[in-house]
């Protein structure tokens, strides 16, 4: 499940603010079906907070904000049930109800957790752990507490909404561990989805569809980014579509989640020019691995896995640690993409951090790069390109796939097609699939549950075995 559903069930569940047996075993269900890898608990839980913050009453009708502290309680239980596990604690700890429930009180008092609180809550769970059986009042206390304390203020009562997540996030961190991930079973490729039963072409479609369902870790436009296309433009015309950036904000706390931060890890690790040599230090090899570790605990590179291997038995190792031996190879060995024989250039370099080659950007198709580059001041982004035909849907700021024009260190690519929010997951699943099954034009429809895009996934080799460049093109799109 991507953010957007999560966010439609959690509306689902608060809409009459009472959340029932069957609500609750439902939620359990969908936290299990939907097997959201560790990096993603936090923002669902704090996601149930947010949208929790639409419901309060806006007159301070108590009866109403206690049913919504109750439902986001619910909420939590949930996800802790289902994808986390209680830390080994010691059979007695010192653990006192009372203490817990005076310090609950003193942290709530002002509707803020300050750092020294924060701080202090830590050493408590630290010291005095609550026994296995003591988790779900520990928690549920933090709910009971914050109830006591709402008003007629509905600012107040949002902060003190944050006030009680941030209590409930140091709680699970210091008290549980996510469960290990494992790619469920379902997410399998079928025998329906096989290039031997349905032909390249209609595998390729139906694998790339099957990943950005299971991107979990993709962003939600206008939640944790928000981008501004301004004016549209044909890639011959000279001028400036865009007076200002297209990133208007990030949410850069998702840059902490581990696919996110190792990634943007490997970006400063290459020369853009090509010509000059590369040279990949014992740390730079260190953040290469550590990347790919990262991105094997995620649904979309461990479907990726098994799709390669059902089809390509005779290339794609069967264990993981072969596959990503294999991921290495062909994106992180080096090889000439000059003249001189040079070893200048990578596949990763080219797809996502990008070259400048002969005075033009070669490569370069990342939104992460693109709004890291852009906040520094390196790129000036100069408007969205228009689409081919008339009939297409009109470019806006909830598009995930943008064709756009802009300059990098004064070198302008004149058009190129970057997916926008997705994780660096699903673009290393989608262009190895492509890579090791599909073809060097890999036509598909992809439903992102606002619009509709055909696309055509380009994909071409280099020094025989290695990725050359892969990007996306955009042929149409629909609401």
């Amino acid at each position: 499940m991507s953010d957007y559903v999560f966010n439609k069930l959690y509306r689902d569940v608060f809409a009459d603010l009472t959340v029932d047996n069957k609500e609750a075993a439902m939620l359990m269900q969908k936290f299990q079906a939907a097997n959201p890898p560790p990096d993603k608990l936090v923002a669902l839980r704090a996601g149930a907070f947010r949208i929790g913050s639409e419901f309060m009453s806006d007159d301070g009708n108590k009866d109403s904000d206690i049913a919504v502290l109750r439902a986001i309680n619910t909420i939590v239980h949930a996800l802790e049930k289902t994808c986390m596990i209680p830390k080994p604690v010691d059979a007695d700890t010192g653990f006192d109800e009372s203490e817990l429930e005076s310090l609950y009180r003193q942290i709530l008092a002002d509707n803020v957790v300050d750092q020294e609180e924060s701080k202090e809550l830590v050493a408590f769970f630290q010291a005095t752990p609550p026994p296995v059986s003591k988790l779900i009042f520990t928690r549920a206390a933090a709910f009971r507490i914050g109830s006591e304390m709402l008003s007629d203020d509905k600012a107040a009562n949002i902060n003190l909404l944050r006030a009680i997540n941030v209590i409930v996030h140091t709680f699970e961190l210091n008290l549980f561990k996510p469960k290990a991930f494992v790619l469920q079973k379902s997410a399998e490729p079928p025998e329906t989805m096989k290039v031997a039963s349905i032909g390249v072409d209609a595998s390729i479609e139906k694998a790339i569809q099957h990943i950005w369902d299971l991107d979990v870790n993709r962003l939600t436009p206008g939640q944790d980014y928000v981008i501004d296309v301004q004016q549209g433009k044909k890639p011959y015309w000279k001028e400036d579509k865009a007076a200002d950036p297209l990133f208007t904000r990030v949410d850069e706390r998702v840059f902490r989640r581990p696919t996110y931060r190792t990634f943007i890890a490997l970006l400063d690790n290459y020369e853009a020019q090509v010509g000059a040599a590369e040279y990949v230090s014992r740390q730079e090899r260190a953040e290469n691995w550590a990347f790919l570790r990262a991105i094997m605990h995620t649904g979309p590179m461990q479907f990726c896995h098994k799709y390669c291997r059902a089809n390509k038995p005779d290339v794609v190792p069967a264990d993981q640690t072969g596959f990503m031996k294999l991921l290495h190879k062909i994106w992180f060995d080096l090889y000439s993409r000059s003249h001189g024989g040079t070893r200048d250039s990578s596949g990763f370099e080219h797809v996502f951090v990008g070259e400048i080659k002969d005075g033009q950007i070669t490569g370069f198709h990342n939104w992460i790069q693109f709004y890291l580059e852009e906040k520094k001041g390196n790129v000036d982004y100069r408007g969205y390109i228009k689409p081919r035909s008339y009939k297409d849907a009109e470019t806006n700021q909830d598009d995930h796939v943008l064709t756009l024009q802009f300059t990098w260190h004064g070198v302008e690519k004149t058009v190129g097609t970057n997916f926008i929010g997705v994780s660096p997951e699903f673009e290393m699943a989608l262009y190895t699939m492509c890579f090791l099954v599909g073809k060097q034009d890999n036509k598909c429809r992809l439903e992102t549950a606002t619009d509709i895009f055909d696309l055509s996934i380009k994909c071409y080799t280099m020094s025989r075995d290695k990725i050359g460049t892969s990007y996306s093109e955009a042929l149409a799109h629909e609401d």
